[in-house]
């Protein structure tokens, strides 16, 4: 396994802390920085940024460090960590724009959004375009597939869940607009795929 990158190493402190702060003091902090519906007085120009630093509960943001720390350093090493950096943020903004547009048309309720999956749908979408035959070991089932099939497959997966609504209170909207948004840069800036693997 590669070293932790530089900006992937301070995402996950940045996450780890906010959600102590979090603990702290739950209720201020998810009124003032969770991501609330636009139009409504709870929603703050802040917070297409600000949520996702927020969790709801250690497992949450336990399996989305353990995302970015999978794959974040990869990504990072390619993109170089200024372009990185303006990745994961594009995602993450990518991905609450998304939620923000979609989830009043499906009838979602006045419910606060967190967490940084957006970012991590968005670094596991890079890995999967720029790493397209790296083999990615799947933990229920036990089952290897080239990286390119797993992140077409879990985005299929968000993309049903999120239509036929299969799974609350899970932002699958989100995730596709980091995803999206990923998607839309790498093409943007013709990032070029790596000659190792």
């Amino acid at each position: 396994m590669n070293s932790l990158s530089p900006i992937t190493r301070t995402l996950i402190i940045a996450n780890v802390g906010a959600y102590f702060v979090q603990m702290w003091s739950p209720e201020s902090t998810l009124y003032q920085f969770a991501l609330w519906p636009w139009g409504t007085p709870l929603f703050h120009v802040w917070q297409p940024v600000t949520y996702a630093f927020l969790h709801g509960g250690l497992a949450h943001l336990f399996f989305n460090m353990f995302g970015l720390y999978m794959f974040g350093p990869e990504i990072e090493r390619v993109l170089g960590s200024q372009r990185y950096l303006i990745y994961y943020f594009s995602c993450v903004i990518g991905a609450a724009a998304l939620h923000l547009i979609v989830t009043p048309l499906m009838g979602g309720m006045l419910a606060p959004t967190l967490g940084a999956s957006g970012g991590v749908f968005g670094v596991l979408l890079a890995f999967g375009m720029l790493f397209p035959q790296r083999r990615i070991m799947l933990l229920l089932p036990p089952i290897p597939m080239p990286a390119w099939l797993f992140v077409t497959l879990y985005g299929l997966a968000e993309l049903a869940m999120g239509v036929f609504g299969t799974v609350q209170g899970v932002a699958h909207f989100a995730h596709l607009g980091g995803m999206l948004a990923g998607f839309l840069l790498l093409m943007f800036w013709r990032v070029p795929r790596p000659k190792y693997f």
